[in-house]
């Protein structure tokens, strides 16, 4: 019996979230079907059922070793939630047309992938996907770097250089982190979006291309445009078919396929055989926020797998649960800790994201405050290891459950109408 085909457990407690396996239930009387087929809550199963034979391993267990099914996968993304489904649903709609597409969600939510997934099913697969990461471009650059230079056109332009944009010419043009446009190139854009034309800086000649765009922020834009730091008539015109990713700690569910997933791709990768993780660990894993979403659960992932000498999948159990201390609150534990240069520079940078909002970029951001360039503070950050989420996190609500792992995964739907 696969370990997936499980009937769902919740107390009335509603304050923990835990899997732990179940017996006695084939695939017909799991009451699974409708988390397949997004439905709400399951069947009761149809008279009594003979128990299978498990070990006392196998129901303490997650096997890691079975396949995903097709229905749980969409072009790389992997996940049976409802949120995640509704996601699925917009992409298929959008795909096959050249509307505009505004991706939204929390940074490692995967936009890119859902960019990629646009392109793929849509008429211009044959063409090139071309990807631009706005938050990584000094802002000297960006003109250049989308729209192309001339030879002469400024100092070190030596040679012509052909910009993103005509790269992109036929295909899909990927605009991430779209929020991080200066606002001086912003004019220069929503002309590009609504009359497909523009000049290479340095020459008088219009070029004309046929581009679809898929633009994506993890950043507030309409409170951007509220403060006037983004164009309202650009998010507008990029706001056409907006579809938010959930944030992982918003489809629990998809934890275990996911864990599956990453560990199959590294262990490969690797050239090692992990066939199973313990529920406790897993039970870990459901208890954290993820502020890092997927691509944070990714590198655990692969961390484990790198620590895993056998074939159980050794997940740090603490690690994941341990509190975050800043270096002002380990101080404020402890006062007699010097203060170093570090941890001087690292509470400095938080305290200037904090006075303006968390907004790097532009007139009024924290890097324009601390005298930076805006991709100088993105390294220093990412090197602190500052994050808005690591700073704003909100405390979880958790689910009372105790499902068998597997294949078919319980919803909320599911889990809320359970007794």
């Amino acid at each position: 019996m696969d370990q997936l085909e499980a009937p769902v457990r919740v107390n009335g407690n509603h304050h923990h979230l835990e899997w732990a396996p179940a017996i006695g239930f084939d695939e017909t009387g799991s009451g699974f079907s409708s988390c397949r087929e997004g439905r709400g809550a399951p069947e009761p199963p149809r008279g009594p059922k003979p128990p299978s034979v498990q070990s006392e391993q196998q129901r303490k267990n997650f096997q890691l070793d079975e396949p995903l099914r097709t229905e749980h996968q969409f072009e790389g993304i992997i996940g049976c939630s409802a949120s995640l489904g509704d996601a699925f649903a917009q992409l298929k709609i959008v795909a096959p047309t050249d509307s505009t597409v505004l991706l939204l969600g929390e940074t490692g939510t995967g936009k890119e992938m859902a960019a990629r997934a646009l392109h793929n099913r849509s008429p211009r697969r044959e063409r090139t996907f071309v990807r631009v990461n706005c938050a990584a471009i000094p802002s000297g650059l960006f003109e250049s770097e989308l729209f192309g230079h001339e030879r002469g056109a400024f100092t070190s332009a030596i040679a012509r250089k052909i910009g993103r944009f005509e790269l992109a010419n036929g295909g899909t043009i990927f605009l991430d982190e779209v929020g991080d446009i200066p606002p001086e190139l912003q004019p220069k854009l929503l002309r590009v979006l609504q009359e497909q034309e523009f000049e290479r800086l340095g020459s008088p000649k219009t070029i004309r291309v046929d581009v679809r765009v898929v633009a994506a922020s993890s950043r507030d834009l309409p409170q951007m445009v509220a403060d006037r730091e983004f164009r309202a008539d650009l998010y507008y015109r990029l706001n056409v078919f907006p579809i938010r990713l959930p944030a992982l700690r918003e489809r629990l569910e998809d934890i275990p396929l996911l864990v599956r997933h990453f560990t199959a791709s590294c262990a490969a990768r690797m050239r090692k055989s992990l066939e199973h993780v313990s529920l406790d660990s897993l039970n870990n894993l459901l208890r954290y926020s993820w502020p890092g979403n997927v691509r944070e659960l990714q590198n655990l992932i692969e961390r484990a797998v790198i620590f895993s000498p056998g074939k159980v999948l050794r997940l740090s159990l603490a690690e994941p649960s341990e509190p975050e201390i800043t270096p002002g609150a380990a101080r404020e534990n402890d006062p007699s800790r010097p203060l170093t240069l570090k941890d001087a520079e690292r509470e400095h940078i938080i305290q200037a994201l904090a006075e303006t909002n968390w907004i790097v970029g532009g007139s009024r951001g924290a890097a324009a405050r601390l005298g930076l360039p805006r991709t100088t503070l993105n390294s220093k950050m990412q090197k602190l290891g500052i994050s808005r989420a690591s700073f704003g996190r909100t405390r979880q609500r958790t689910i009372n459950m105790w499902p068998r792992l597997g294949s078919a995964i319980p919803t909320k739907t599911m889990l809320a109408n359970q007794t």
